[in-house]
């Protein structure tokens, strides 16, 4: 990405062509808040024109429409993907001057009360609609009730300002999170402090260290690669225990940044407009409102959905962890979990992530990852010069074996310096098939692998792998959309608790040995992973799984809990419900300055407030729906396609568990996540 302080030159504003994929060479700050304002008038004014028509139709009003929302996504949808990838204060500021423009533009439509008649009237008296067409105006007018648009005037201007603050909170919400992140570095220079830490990693360090100046020694920063690699390898207790704070107080009061970028405020804040835009629209609570749109059918089947498996994990996990204690011969704190699991998994399995990496490399993981899609799908990816924001990053075409293009691929796949932490698939153009014209999807695939060394492809631990097919299942959820309107295509309105079943399903073909094989090749010999090697690893599949299930409940519980017992006169009461839930679900002692909850991006910044259930609930779904696979074979092309029809090309042009009984041929049944888990008694 070029220069993002300089002025904007005095030619077209790149964010506004739509004729091809966006020109991230020649974005800038200065380009942001001029093109979003422009398209926003744009959009304005054709709502207005649409509005004006006489006698509207689902071709003269709802498809213009969806046009003119489709091409306002393909101005921000760049502009969120750089300021999550390439940060910098001059692309903060201006991304964060469009976050309230746009909650108040979404706002104002979805209160704007003539096109809500407008679409009641076509949903009521239009005549042979298609299944998909009913299934959009019952989404928009879902939508239109959910944005308050029949309440009274006063509590619709009290909604619209709710809405835009909370916009705001949670965009800061984040940033605090990715700025204590990269604020913070452990300095070693007594290399006994590194014993047991990766070569590539302290390499990395050295490197880190030797851009900062003269001084001698290494340079750990606070990225996700790097807190994992010192929490599972690191000899050296005190440095783990050092990361494991700095990454658990981050944003926080506690801490070695205590204060510096806390979050703390901010939370309540936000829980506190939640609460009052879900009782403004008459729910109880956020979490009552999150679930009319929800797969699930209410507050209390989650929360028993929930607690049920929590007892279940909660069993499993208190074993597993009294044989990691003995097996440690003492007590065991937070940051010594999972050094000890790394031994206790390499004596009882004789395999280890670090011992795996030489067999995963990047180049040849992604071309086992083409062989599966290719084997499921009949699907080819070709990389293809574009402009890019980072030299890490890359394209791809993605084809059919015919040669017909479906559609692009996006991927940056490192972790570096203002980029934001995790792994996430992301939008970047929406299929359509409108007023004649076609426009096929392109999505961003981004993970934080730690990146190759000087002489070295980057190598790949088996949890990485994983990481990378669970992201590559909602990229092909985004691609292989069928759906001609962009508010249905690919993960767009789809249940948010089943949106995570294309990515869980794929998940699995890293466990199975008619693919691993294919994704494994020595680094240096380029010998497949030992069949022993492999075995062994199959074998680990069901290590610890319960205290895994039981952290995960863990973060669900209290997520839910937290919006759907939300008291004004109480506040949050964050840390009573983060120990509420760990009551519940947890068996791993936290220290009393844990804060986990201050970095918790998911539910206080992303999509998944009062939906981090979703993880589990799919989870489900998936082990469920591969079990379809496990019959008639990993890579059987009927299975394939049939999942490919019911449900990675349907959208949200049908409803989640019809998709999944039509694929199924019933409704989900957990005890294949059990036995997959090795949970069944």
């Amino acid at each position: 990405m070029s220069d993002p302080t300089q002025t904007a030159p005095a030619v077209p504003n790149p964010l506004l062509d739509f004729s091809s994929l966006p020109a991230y060479a020649s974005i800038t700050a200065a380009h942001v808040e001029p093109a979003l304002r422009a398209q926003l008038a744009v959009c304005r004014a054709g709502l207005e024109a649409l509005l004006a028509q006489p006698a509207p139709s689902i071709a003269t009003l709802v498809e213009p429409f969806e046009q003119l929302q489709q091409q306002l996504s393909r101005v921000f949808a760049p502009v969120s993907h750089l300021n999550a990838v390439v940060n910098n204060e001059a692309l903060r500021a201006a991304y964060n001057a469009c976050v309230p423009l746009l909650a108040e533009y979404s706002t104002e439509i979805g209160q704007n009360e003539e096109l809500h008649q407008r679409y009641q009237q076509l949903r009521n008296a239009t005549p042979g609609l298609t299944p998909t067409q009913q299934q959009l105006l019952e989404h928009a007018l879902r939508d239109f009730r959910l944005a308050g648009v029949g309440l009274p005037a006063a509590a619709k201007d009290r909604f619209k300002a709710v809405m835009q603050e909370l916009a705001q909170l949670q965009a800061k919400f984040d940033e605090q999170v990715l700025d204590a992140t990269h604020h913070w570095s452990r300095a070693v220079t007594d290399a006994t402090e590194l014993a047991g830490l990766p070569a590539q990693l302290v390499a990395r360090a050295a490197a880190l260290a030797a851009s900062d100046g003269p001084a001698q020694g290494w340079r750990l920063p606070l990225d996700g690669p790097t807190y994992t690699a010192v929490l599972t390898h690191a000899h050296h207790e005190p440095l783990r225990r050092e990361f494991y704070e700095a990454w658990n107080t981050r944003a926080s009061d506690r801490g070695p940044q205590a204060g510096q970028y806390d979050n703390s405020a901010r939370m309540e804040d936000i829980l506190r407009l939640r609460h009052e835009a879900a009782q403004l629209l008459g729910f109880a609570n956020y979490a009552e409102l999150s679930v009319a749109t929800k797969m699930a059918d209410s507050v209390d089947e989650v929360l028993v959905f929930l607690t049920d498996l929590a007892d279940r994990y909660r069993t499993a996990a208190t074993k597993e962890l009294a044989e990691l204690t003995a097996f440690a011969g003492r007590p065991l704190q937070a940051w010594d979990i999972a050094w000890y699991a790394e031994r206790l998994k390499q004596e009882r399995y004789a395999v280890s992530e670090e011992a795996l990496r030489p067999y995963f490399p990047l180049p040849r993981v992604m071309e086992g990852l083409f062989t599966v899609l290719q084997r499921l799908y009949g699907l080819q990816l070709v990389q293809r010069e574009v402009p890019l924001w980072h030299a890490d990053a890359s394209y791809h075409e993605v084809t059919t074996g015919a040669g017909e293009v479906v559609g692009g691929l996006y991927m940056d796949l490192y972790a570096r310096s203002g980029k934001r932490g995790g792994a996430w698939m992301g939008e970047c153009i929406g299929r359509q098939y409108l007023q004649g014209t076609l426009t096929r999807p392109v999505a961003h695939l981004v993970c934080n692998f730690a990146p190759p060394g000087s002489d070295q492809p980057a190598l790949l631990t088996h949890a990485d792998v994983t990481t990378l097919f669970h992201e590559f299942g909602h990229a092909l959820h985004h691609l292989l959309t069928r759906v001609d309107y962009p508010s249905l295509a690919g993960i767009n309105g789809v249940a948010w608790d089943a949106v995570e079943l294309p990515s869980q399903i794929m998940e699995q073909w890293c466990w199975r040995e008619e693919a691993l094989p294919l994704l494994s090749a020595h680094v240096d010999t380029g010998e497949p992973l030992p069949a022993e090697l492999l075995e062994r690893l199959l074998r680990s599949r069901q290590f610890q799984a319960g205290l895994a299930g039981a952290r995960q409940l863990e973060f669900a519980l209290f997520d839910f809990r937290l919006h759907a017992q939300y008291n004004p006169a109480l506040g949050g009461r964050v840390l009573e419900q983060l120990a509420a839930a760990r009551a519940t679900a947890a068996v791993v002692p936290a220290p009393a300055w844990n804060r986990f909850p201050h970095a918790f991006s998911h539910i206080f910044a992303g999509g998944y407030a009062a939906g981090y259930y979703s993880y589990k609930w799919a989870e489900v779904l998936a082990a469920d729906a591969f079990g379809a696979f496990e019959e008639a074979g990993v890579f059987d092309p009927a299975t394939a396609q049939r999942f490919r029809d019911e449900v990675l090309a349907c959208g949200g042009s049908r409803e989640a568990m019809a998709a999944f009984t039509a694929f199924r041929g019933r409704k989900p049944d957990p005890t294949a996540l059990l036995r997959q888990q090795g949970l069944l008694a």
